[in-house]
């Protein structure tokens, strides 16, 4: 076959292929007798082996020791095209994350696409006091996508920027709520807890909702925070949660604190108390749970908060009948 049969069938330009002979790769087995290249049947075999080994992307140097070398092995070369691939994988997805946290900023002309990879750029710095102050001028300068501020807020150890990002995610408006609670089922604890810190301290309704929905988390510091947030604005649904940190003693004076914001409802104030006082009858036999549940009752008015303190000041437990009375008397004085 001459060099332009070879061509139509390999898919490889009679340019490369001479290229190829150059290397020493694959040289044609004769001439014809006007001087032509002619390939035979073996030669084409080796020109798609070359292509092979190419697309798995190996050098041509590569390629000729794979070929030619007996003593040549694959295994340490392609252990390391793998680890050249993903560290190439891994660049470009970085790209393409920094491209389209641009494309999302909206840019209206070079300047503001200098301006966000600054920012970009001062968040993703070991300084934690560069990052703080992106964190805190983001609302002023070119915004910085939410997607952004949140992926910052997720992986943030640092608790100053962190709360300068919870700050910056509460003014960005709902965006962020739900890309927050799809990080409430992630495999990693600590991002779970920064996901829901940074819902907790966002305003408005998409946030509340997803709170909601976190009541019902099976990681219970995410019920937790889900519970306090949701007790400080009023919403009911947090008030067996709240509870449960009581008897558990989890947080419990910040439960205690807030089942006394939703206790300010005369009817949510005694839905209340009848719920501690039935955790009191049922579940709270050691001492220490039913001293937290007789404090949590101080913090509730009506009838039965008051007479369940009544009852407890006669507790067998003494420090428990003793936290009673003192409370007791504090109730009766408001």
């Amino acid at each position: 076959m001459l060099i332009g049969e070879v061509a139509r069938r390999s898919g490889v330009s009679a340019r490369m292929l001479r290229h190829y002979e150059s290397l020493g790769l694959v040289r044609p087995s004769s001439r014809t007798g006007s001087g032509f290249r002619e390939y035979s049947g073996r030669d084409l075999r080796r020109i798609f082996h070359i292509e092979s080994l190419r697309s798995l992307g190996l050098s041509l140097r590569e390629v000729g020791r794979a070929l030619d070398d007996p003593g040549f092995t694959p295994s340490a070369l392609v252990s390391d095209l793998i680890r050249q691939t993903r560290e190439r994988i891994a660049a470009e997805t970085d790209l393409l994350t920094r491209l389209r946290r641009i494309d999302a900023a909206d840019p209206a002309g070079w300047e503001d696409v200098l301006q966000v990879v600054a920012l970009l750029q001062a968040l993703g710095s070991k300084n934690a006091d560069a990052r703080q102050r992106v964190a805190l001028s983001s609302a002023d300068e070119v915004p910085v996508p939410v997607e952004v501020l949140v992926e910052a807020a997720l992986s943030e150890t640092d608790p100053n920027v962190a709360g300068a990002l919870r700050w910056a995610l509460a003014r960005s408006g709902d965006g962020g709520a739900a890309l927050l609670a799809e990080s409430l089922g992630s495999p990693v604890a600590a991002v779970r807890e920064r996901a829901v810190q940074s819902l907790a301290e966002m305003p408005g309704g998409e946030a509340a909702g997803q709170l909601r929905q976190a009541l019902a988390n099976p990681d219970v510091v995410v019920r937790g925070y889900a519970a306090l947030a949701l007790g400080a604005r009023g919403v009911a649904d947090a008030v067996p949660i709240l509870i449960d940190m009581i008897v558990e003693g989890r947080n419990d004076v910040d439960a205690a604190d807030a089942l006394s914001v939703l206790a300010s409802d005369t009817t949510m104030a005694e839905q209340i108390a009848t719920r501690l006082v039935d955790r009191l009858a049922h579940d709270a036999a050691e001492a220490p749970v039913r001293g937290r549940l007789t404090q949590a009752l101080a913090a509730v008015p009506g009838r039965t908060a008051s007479r369940a303190l009544a009852e407890l000041s006669k507790d067998e437990d003494r420090a428990v009948a003793l936290t009673a009375a003192y409370l007791l008397q504090l109730y009766d004085a408001r």
